[in-house]
């Protein structure tokens, strides 16, 4: 079974989201590194008492597809915590503003992501990304896990948010 959106895609509008998370640089071969970080920063933020504030997430920074992309992966958090130094994570926020998202069933693949940025397309909206030297950099473009790993084991049957940050003024 291949991931499929189970819904148009809608605009909304998001606040700023402070969230905790790591970084890497991998390629669509090794996007798993980055992927399976997510239990390990739950477990990190539990062993250091900050509750998640909402569903975990990848968040992609920088796309080359032939190279890198920047990746990271992250948990929301009620307010940008003091993180010891030695803690192997990081603090930030994610930007608020105006966000095209869709769900889908299974993981959010090459195909179906293809999908998602094809209706933008005819929908004639606008990312906010600059294309760079390195690629592809994005404002903001996240795909959220909706559904628990230790509840569902089977990724083919898990729900995921894509979320993009479209450009100011856009749509």
């Amino acid at each position: 079974m291949n991931a499929y959106l189970i819904e148009e895609p809608a605009v909304s509008a998001r606040g700023e989201q402070p969230y905790v998370g790591v970084a890497r640089g991998v390629t669509m071969e090794t996007i798993h590194e980055i992927a399976d970080r997510v239990p390990w920063v739950i477990g990190r933020l539990a062993e250091l008492g900050i509750a998640p504030a909402g569903p975990p997430f990848l968040r992609y920074r920088v796309i080359d597809m032939k190279n890198l992309l920047q990746v990271e992966a992250g948990v929301p958090v009620a307010a940008a915590p003091e993180l010891p130094p030695d803690s192997g994570l990081f603090a930030d926020v994610l930007p608020g503003g105006r966000y095209l998202t869709a769900d889908c069933v299974g993981t959010a693949d090459v195909a179906v992501t293809r999908e998602f940025l094809e209706w933008a397309q005819a929908h004639e909206m606008r990312w906010d990304r600059d294309t760079t030297s390195a690629g592809d950099r994005w404002g903001c473009r996240l795909e959220r896990f909706l559904t628990n790993p230790a509840e569902e084991p089977d990724p083919e049957k898990w729900r995921t948010e894509l979320a993009f940050r479209l450009a100011d003024g856009a749509y």
